[in-house]
């Protein structure tokens, strides 16, 4: 008898709580994840792989919201803005997740930002980079988690600062970010260094460089020093037809993104010895977070870490510790949650800034150097990005804001 009355108090309580709509303890967190996945393997693959990782340790350890699984439906957004809409749509809409992340190109980052204004839906992008994203078009349900193209440049600027060069090139693909980079260059020399100029500007198309064309254009110009935002393909011709061509020679070169394993890997012996870049030591870094995430990384795929793994598994457990603290779905309830939020991530504290939802994640400043055939970053430190944000006066500015 007391079997039946339990039974029967349990179907009846399930009843109540499937009719009131509200989620069961074992009802998954769905939530919708876009990338490029087929035109940027190289830093995709990774990024899924840290991501992945994540869910499965947060999900071991008890899931969020009281027990819940956490259920990641992942998309290829196409790489292009019409197709990234379109799955941002289809994700909200065909599978109802309850937000959405990821994006690698910048262009695509802004155009599922405004999807989120648009449909009030809250949106953490990943890579993009662009200043735009939490500047001119920011938002309030669009977040960011990889430090700008503002604050990355900042840090090489600051190096730029003890070079004392006057003379620069730009180099930089002719879209979003490159542009960006570009234009924040400009600025923060022209701010630090006094009587720098610019002599000569390159921007080749997105994975159509001629590097020929490109490398004897600036040694036409003559320059004291190199400003660089090529990456992926782009950026591997470029320091080969620069190399040989005797470009790099008694020329300081400032390198955003180079230092980063997707990158500078697959130079090997190529990578051009003493540039100045952005990247991601992983093999010295030496915290206990940092050694965790490797190890198990290491065990799970069978190979090092790369920076957008540890992108995609910062990401995860920011997902987590804002979902801890909205106690819901709710998409009010997980921008509050987000604005302000401290979390430990494994290269150090990071906070999402509430005034333009812009993460303080740092990057690492540091040297290339050849090290048994392979190119690995020396002489590095952390640069906090807490230290190269926008000011509250240039984000209240370019938003237009009092």
């Amino acid at each position: 008898m007391k079997r039946r009355q339990f039974l029967l108090a349990a179907a009846t309580a399930a009843s109540i709580a499937a009719f009131s709509g509200q989620p069961q303890a074992t009802e998954p967190v769905k939530v919708g994840e876009l990338f490029s996945y087929a035109r940027i393997a190289a830093f995709a693959d990774p990024y899924r792989n840290g991501w992945q990782l994540a869910v499965e340790e947060i999900n071991a350890a008890g899931g969020v919201l009281g027990g819940r699984p956490l259920e990641v439906i992942s998309r290829d957004d196409g790489g292009t803005t019409a197709d990234a809409v379109r799955v941002a749509e289809e994700l909200v809409s065909r599978e109802d997740v309850a937000f959405l992340f990821g994006t690698f190109f910048s262009n695509i980052g802004l155009a599922v930002a405004d999807f989120a204004k648009q449909r009030q839906v809250l949106f953490i992008a990943a890579e993009p980079l662009t200043d735009t994203l939490t500047m001119e078009q920011g938002n309030k349900y669009t977040f960011r988690m990889r430090p700008n193209t503002y604050m990355q440049t900042g840090m090489l600027v600051d190096e730029a600062v003890k070079l004392g060069k006057k003379r620069w090139a730009i180099v930089a693909p002719n879209y979003e970010y490159g542009q960006a980079a570009a234009s924040n260059f400009k600025k923060l020399i022209a701010a630090k260094v006094p009587g720098a100029e610019i002599v000569v500007e390159q921007y080749p198309a997105l994975g159509k460089i001629d590097a020929g064309a490109t490398v004897q254009a600036i040694l036409q110009a003559n320059p004291d020093g190199i400003f660089n935002a090529l990456f992926a393909g782009d950026l591997a011709k470029f320091v080969r037809e620069g190399q040989t061509r005797g470009l790099f020679e008694d020329r300081a070169v400032l390198s955003l993104l180079t230092g980063e394993p997707e990158y500078l890997d697959p130079m090997k012996d190529e990578a051009p010895q003493g540039w100045i870049v952005t990247g991601y030591p992983w093999y010295d870094i030496k915290n206990p977070i940092h050694e965790k995430f490797v190890a198990a990384y290491q065990a799970k795929y069978g190979e090092p870490p790369r920076l957008a793994s540890l992108l995609g598994y910062t990401i995860g457990y920011t997902i987590k510790a804002m979902l801890d603290k909205a106690g819901s779905t709710d998409t009010a309830a997980m921008i509050g949650a987000l604005e302000g939020l401290n979390i430990a991530t494994p290269i150090g504290p990071m906070t999402m800034r509430a005034i333009d939802n812009q993460s303080s994640l740092g990057a690492y400043v540091g040297k290339i150097a050849v090290t048994n055939g392979k190119g690995v970053m020396v002489d590095w430190h952390y640069a906090d990005g807490a230290d190269y944000m926008h000011s509250e006066a240039e984000v209240k500015a370019a938003r237009g804001e009092q």
